[in-house]
């Protein structure tokens, strides 16, 4: 167990009273962040709050919640309760099969990805969508104090960023299902794919979708990151290569678990690749990691 939780929890009690007293004075403040970086795979910038405030979060997560969560698009897929990445491979390919009518007919796939989200979600903006639903002026106040905590943008690691993300992007949700009327849209986090038998039809959305980022949410799509292809080709989506009837894993996914396998991970990266055509991979996992064991024995 990590060191500030185990001095938070040496003197719980007192420490969740204390919360309790300054949450109801109306006294709270939110502390700074810890700030160290990842790799997983991509290098990420990540802000810890402290426990005190970890604790606030989740509470607030849990009450303000069911009141986003009612207005959310069926096709937003990240940090949802029922929803996640498999899931969301497994309806990005049921539409792909779908619309291809058992792979008898084109299918084109527009990939787009939006630029340095977390850190150009603009405060004001995102203030305005949450005081539409939250009416109680104290809770709206505890919010401001932890989106005011960071910025400019919102931190990675929050579990109310990952809410906040899904409450800023439900705009642009509703823009493609309500006024483009994209049936075949779907959503996770910052990275969303629209699927069409009319390449046309997606060449003349896109730069519809680009207007509404820039206009309405003051974002732009990642310029490297904009692609349209065919189905057929393999479609990158949520760290799988993605065809109408099956999926492979990303070659940098491949080399980075050969990279890492352990018999402490080997179970987990056994259940990923259980969902993909990776019968050799999972044979060469289970060597490097006998191969791994012997050299840490020896």
């Amino acid at each position: 167990m990590r060191k500030d939780v185990l001095a938070f929890e040496r003197h719980l009690e007192d420490n969740i009273f204390d919360l309790y007293f300054a949450l109801r004075d109306g006294t709270y403040k939110h502390s700074s962040y810890e700030s160290f970086y990842v790799n997983d795979p991509k290098r990420r910038h990540i802000h810890k709050a402290s426990i005190r405030d970890r604790l606030l979060h989740h509470a607030l997560v849990r009450v303000i919640e069911p009141y986003f969560e009612r207005t959310f698009v069926f096709d937003s897929w990240s940090c949802r309760k029922g929803k996640g990445v498999e899931r969301a491979v497994q309806r990005f390919q049921k539409i792909a099969w779908s619309l291809s009518r058992n792979n008898t007919l084109p299918v084109w796939v527009l990939k787009l990805d939006v630029a340095k989200f977390f850190a150009s979600i603009d405060h004001g903006t995102l203030l305005e969508m949450i005081r539409s639903r939250i009416k109680c002026p104290q809770t709206f106040a505890l919010i401001e104090e932890v989106v005011g905590s960071y910025g400019p943008g919102l931190p990675l690691g929050n579990i109310t960023s990952q809410l906040f993300a899904n409450v800023f992007l439900n705009e642009l949700d509703q823009y493609a299902k309500r006024v483009l009327r994209l049936p075949h849209y779907l959503r996770y986090c910052d990275d969303f794919v629209i699927l069409s038998r009319d390449k046309e039809a997606l060449e003349l959305v896109l730069p519809k979708l680009r207007a509404f980022l820039q206009t309405r949410l003051l974002l732009s799509l990642h310029p490297d990151k904009i692609i349209l292809q065919k189905i057929h080709q393999g479609a990158d989506f949520l760290g799988f290569v993605c065809f109408p009837h099956f999926r492979i894993l990303r070659a940098k996914t491949r080399r980075r678990m050969l990279r890492r396998v352990t018999d402490k991970n080997l179970t987990s990266y056994q259940g990923l690749i259980s969902h993909t055509r990776s019968q050799e991979l999972a044979k060469l996992l289970l060597r490097k990691s006998y191969e791994n064991r012997n050299t840490q024995a020896g």
